[in-house]
């Protein structure tokens, strides 16, 4: 199972020029739709006296969830270009919004496919590429005269606590690698009194 992934560390910027046509991209990291849709709103408001706002999004651990919107510019000129540059850097959790500002002269599909390509990179260029894990997150319900048993598995399987209370009925926050999430369940199941819930039994 793949756990690692490539991302931008924080929100980055560039620019390309072309016969008065002025491409301002952003690359941000992200990991929903709905973060995507934010980031977009708030560009439409900041440049709202742009002529488009386009952009592509790869979403997931291997990019299985994209989008690519050219936002009125000719069909595959604008998100198809971004997009491809997304991949073509292996980065996921990130968007990339191109807004432009029309400077009177047409460029052509060939002209427009190089502008939102080139303006892709350049933000990318000046972004912090980072590599991170995919993390799953499990919470443990134990007796304190266990703790020591726990503590031990949780060091020997390479997990973080993330939070803990420790009394009579102890409780833990756990982070580990995906690919290992079932290995470490296994195990802590294993330890008299236990419970094990997972992120998406917890709400």
């Amino acid at each position: 199972m793949q756990d690692r992934y490539f991302t931008v560390s924080s929100c980055s910027e560039g620019l390309y020029k072309d016969r008065g046509s002025r491409f301002l991209a952003f690359a941000c990291p992200v990991y929903t739709e709905n973060e995507v849709k934010d980031c977009l709103q708030k560009l439409k408001k900041q440049y709202h006296d742009a002529r488009h706002h386009c952009y592509a999004c790869r979403l997931g651990v291997s990019g299985e969830l994209w989008r690519a919107v050219d936002d009125g510019e000719p069909s595959g000129t604008a998100g198809k270009p971004i997009l491809g540059q997304l991949i073509s850097h292996n980065l996921t959790n990130i968007a990339v919004f191109v807004v432009r500002y029309f400077g009177g002269v047409k460029l052509g599909v060939s002209g427009l496919i190089n502008a939102y390509r080139s303006a892709t990179v350049s933000a990318i260029q000046n972004a912090e590429i980072v590599e991170k894990e995919d993390k799953d997150t499990l919470f443990l319900e134990f007796d304190c005269l266990v703790i020591n048993e726990v503590m031990k598995t949780l060091k020997n399987e390479h997990s973080e606590i993330a939070r803990q209370e420790l009394d009579m009925q102890c409780k833990m926050e756990i982070r580990i690698r995906r690919s290992l999430s079932e290995q470490l369940k296994g195990k802590l199941l294993k330890i008299d009194s236990l419970r094990v819930y997972s992120s998406d039994t917890v709400k």
